[in-house]
């Protein structure tokens, strides 16, 4: 199954300011409601191309961590990650930053790779039964909290 999801918003800061709090993988507790907390791994200090790090989620009472690797860095236009747990890449997160008037239109993106053979266990993982829904609701939160942050 693969289904991608995009949630845009403008926000009024410069694409560079949006992509320099957005790329900042440590400051995703932040925005995200489910990642909590980011790492880069040993060797990564920042954004750039096969970067990896380890990221903290949780809903609830579950928690589980999963590991990201960049896959895009291009400063003021995008950033994007694979997400895998156990050597399996089960989705793909991204941001494209276009320019605006005003600042920037940020369009968040995810792409859910995980075949149906694995839902009963990700939903008993997660206790997130229906994703889809809940990523469409968690990324219209990230985007107002990282405009929050980076308009003040």
């Amino acid at each position: 199954m693969t289904e991608r999801i995009e949630i845009s918003r403008d926000i009024a800061a410069s694409p560079e300011a949006v992509y320099q709090a957005i790329s900042d993988v440590t400051r995703m507790g932040e925005w995200s409601e489910e990642c909590h907390t980011c790492a880069w791994h040993e060797g990564f200090s920042g954004p750039e191309l096969g970067a990896t790090f380890d990221g903290h989620n949780r809903n609830g009472e579950h928690e589980w961590i999963s590991q990201g690797k960049v896959i895009e860095a291009d400063p003021g236009r995008a950033f994007a990650f694979e997400c895998s747990m156990f050597d399996f890449h089960f989705s793909t997160w991204g941001y494209r930053i276009e320019p605006t008037e005003t600042g920037s239109r940020v369009t968040e993106w995810t792409e859910d790779l995980r075949p149906e053979s694995v839902l009963e266990m990700s939903s008993q993982m997660s206790g997130i039964t229906d994703r889809p829904a809940r990523n469409r609701q968690t990324m219209s939160g990230t985007l107002e909290r990282l405009a929050a942050a980076v308009e003040a």
